[in-house]
């Protein structure tokens, strides 16, 4: 499918989304949203993806965050939550099935960082700032900041974040897990590569149980958490991947792995 702000290249394993605007920073638009959460849906459909990577063009990740156009804030209020629904790109990364690896090599700032956190994981080059975004210009989330950050960071740094505008560098974002990694910039491709070559090879239904598995643990009691960790374990034993990972440990071989 083609798009205006966004491209998505695939190959047989993993499909990489760009962001893009054609200007120096990436602000996440009306268009960009409804493109990247179509994407994210049809994305969703294809059970042979393992890995999907998301990241900024021409050097920058995504920054601000688009208003409510000025016709629609004296409109009834279902129109407002219906604009507010279609600019939830970040709940449509966060709903892929397959893990999600962004890479930051940009700013990550405002609706940037909400999109970010709703990947699996976050690579950062170590000159990337991320922030929730200053309350005077950038106005209240919309797509999932009060509540994924809070997982992340802990409510004492979200807070901070939120009220104040707080922005992190790549350490300090290091420091408080908002990242998984910092880089230098001049091998953050590499690097990433690398990361999604280690996911690639894993058994993909493990990987795809195992976000599954994590995602549910912020919001079910722990008992449940895990009888749920015990169900998808017990589904994965008939996989033919599993029988696969056990001869492949036999023979002292790199495990085949399928999807089946």
């Amino acid at each position: 499918m083609h798009y205006q702000t966004i491209t998505c290249q695939r190959t047989q394993f993993r499909a990489t989304i760009t962001l893009r605007d054609g200007g120096s920073e990436v602000t996440i638009g009306e268009t960009m949203a409804e493109e990247l959460s179509d994407c994210c849906h049809e994305l969703s459909l294809d059970d042979g993806l393992r890995l999907v990577t998301i990241l900024g063009g021409d050097g920058t990740f995504a920054v601000g965050r688009a208003r409510l156009p000025e016709e629609l804030r004296s409109a009834h209020p279902t129109e407002r939550v219906e604009w507010f629904k279609k600019m939830g790109a970040a709940n449509a990364v966060a709903q892929l099935p397959m893990p999600v690896l962004a890479i930051l090599n940009g700013n990550a700032l405002a609706h940037g960082l909400e999109i970010a956190l709703s990947a699996d994981l976050r690579i950062a080059a170590d000159h990337v700032q991320l922030g929730a975004g200053e309350p005077e210009r950038h106005g209240f989330p919309f797509d999932g900041m009060t509540q994924r950050l809070p997982r992340l960071v802990g409510p004492a740094m979200a807070r901070d974040m939120l009220l104040t505008g707080r922005v992190l560098t790549a350490g300090e974002a290091l420091g408080v897990g908002l990242v998984n990694r910092v880089v230098p910039r001049d091998v953050l491709e590499d690097t990433a590569a690398q990361m999604a070559e280690q996911i690639i090879a894993a058994a993909p239904i493990a990987a795809r149980y195992a976000k599954e598995a994590v995602a549910a643990a912020g919001n079910l009691p722990l008992a449940e958490g895990l009888r749920l960790e015990a169900d998808l374990s017990i589904i994965l034993q008939s996989t033919d991947d599993r029988a696969e990972g056990l001869r492949s440990f036999v023979e002292k071989r790199t495990p085949h792995f399928t999807g089946r």
